[in-house]
């Protein structure tokens, strides 16, 4: 029943939504289906950010990747924690480490989805900032990579989703916003300032593409 949910929701309802609506361009996926696992790694401005990452996946595929979100936020109250677990598959995750209680790390919580036989979905920069400007990354990417060096990184960048849908503004209004993948990556090191590097490069690499 989730399956088919998800792969009506976001194959159908939501893309036609953000496609004729909000006026988003889609970056073909198709790539993906090549990829046993994947974590897409993308800049964050907006909470269209995650809809339109799970819209433009392909629909064989999006019922098995799950967003990375912050339970204080989409877990707040169980209803919440509930219809986030099932109409955006996510994975809720404490905004801090917790090594004291295992269970409760948010790396912890991520492995565990990726042995589970999930991709993920995650921003880096942790939480909503500016349209348009890229904050520092945080380091929890490259922890899990360094813990599943086999699973590579999909880098992706959006734009304009800030503008459709600002910081603290819950309306939803059409302004020309992209979508645009980057080839799916592996970390070339276990050192956790070079992975931020490397995954920081591709971002702004994406970035200036969408300026030409």
């Amino acid at each position: 029943m989730k399956k088919i949910t998800l792969q009506l929701l976001y194959s159908f309802i939501i893309r036609w939504f953000l496609r004729v609506f909000v006026g988003v361009k889609f970056d073909k996926a198709d790539f993906l289906l090549k990829e046993k696992q994947f974590i897409i790694v993308a800049n964050h401005n907006s909470h269209l950010d995650t809809l339109t990452i799970m819209a433009s996946l392909p629909r064989k595929i999006v019922h098995k990747v799950r967003p990375v979100a912050a339970a204080d936020h989409f877990g707040k109250t169980k209803w919440k924690e509930m219809l986030s677990n099932f109409f955006i598959n996510a994975v809720l995750i404490q905004r801090k480490r917790d090594k004291e209680n295992p269970e409760n790390d948010p790396i912890n919580r991520m492995v565990k989805a990726l042995d589970e036989g999930y991709s993920l979905i995650l921003f880096p920069e942790g939480t909503r900032g500016e349209p348009e400007v890229q904050q520092p990354l945080k380091p929890g990417i490259s922890y899990v990579l360094i813990q599943r060096p086999h699973i590579k990184y999909v880098p992706a960048y959006m734009k304009g989703m800030g503008k459709a849908m600002p910081k603290d503004d819950n309306l939803i209004v059409p302004f020309t916003s992209s979508l645009t993948y980057g080839r799916p990556r592996q970390a070339a090191s276990l050192d956790t300032s070079d992975i931020l590097q490397q995954i920081e490069r591709d971002l702004n690499r994406l970035k200036d593409s969408t300026i030409q």
